[in-house]
Order: structure tokens, then sequence, then C-alpha cells
């Protein structure tokens, strides 16, 4: 996997500005994520590929954001850097976790990221890849419930309805 040109330096709190606002949930501001081009025999690096360059968007409570684009505009690779599969080259990523605490995602270490993976996955653009056709909706939306500890099928019911 290619190693980011630039990494943000690591925050140890977040200033007044990058509080989030409200019901927010989450805030993206100038996400970017450059890849290094490199050549030669030493793999000097000699540019830069700019995948996802200045991203804005916020979610609030009870919203659903899609990312729809053309194939190979940055869709992917966003989503990762959200998630931190992968280092964002610039830009903060704030998130309120399940305590009401806002985290700078993009700044912090790895080992604080896996509490964090039960309240943000990915949903893939495949639906036939990622769906088994077989599960009814209860199921389907269930699953991530099921997965991370809910194991009372009436509390996932009520969880689900919530949702939809």
């Amino acid at each position: 996997m290619p190693e980011p040109v630039h990494t943000p330096p690591a925050q140890s709190a977040l200033p007044d500005h990058l509080e989030l606002a409200g019901n927010r949930l989450l805030e993206v501001k100038n996400l970017c994520k450059y890849f290094p081009i490199r050549k030669g025999f030493f793999k000097k690096t000699v540019g830069q590929v700019k995948s996802v360059d200045a991203v804005n968007f916020y979610i609030d409570e009870g919203e659903t954001l899609g990312l729809v684009g053309e194939s190979g505009c940055g869709k992917t690779t966003t989503s990762r850097c959200i998630l931190r599969a992968l280092q964002p080259s610039d830009g903060h990523i704030l998130f309120r976790n399940s305590s009401g605490q806002t985290l700078d995602i993009a700044s912090l270490p790895r080992e604080q990221l896996q509490p964090l993976r039960r309240d943000m996955q990915m949903i893939f653009q495949d639906p036939f890849a990622s769906l088994n056709p077989r599960m009814n909706l209860l199921d389907l939306v269930g699953e991530p419930l099921l997965v991370n500890g809910v194991s009372n099928r009436r509390e996932r019911t009520e969880r689900v309805a919530d949702l939809l």
C-alpha cells in the first residue's frame, strides 16, 4: 500500500473551532488523500495523485448520506479515510462517539480507533455483493447489531424498526 505524502500532526485536544455543533454526528473538513508517484531504482517520489482533494460534508443525527459518482472519483477512498482504513493526507474528520465526545479521527492513534469500529461502518456500493437476497430486511439491517453484541432479537427488532 502506498505511503501518504503528508500525514497531519497528532492532536491531543481539539481547538474550540473544531467542536461539533448541535446534533451533528460527523463532519468532514478539507479531507485530502494524496498518493505518491514514485519512479526510478530508489523509488523517489516525483509527484502525487490527488485521489481526494478538499472534501467537505456533514451528517446530523438521524440523517443518511450517500456518496455517488463516477467510477474512480474517490468515493471509496473518502470512505476508507473516514474509517481510517487509509490515513488521510490532510483535513479533519470530526466524529461524536456514543458517549458524546468529539474526536478527530484523522489524528487519533490506531489503538484508539478500535472502540469506534462499532459506531462506524461502510456499506459497499455493489448491493449484490454485500446483501444476501435470502435474508429479510430485518436480518440484513440487524446483522451488524448481532455481530457487535446485541444478541437479543427483540432489542435488534426494535432498533431496526427505529432506523426504518
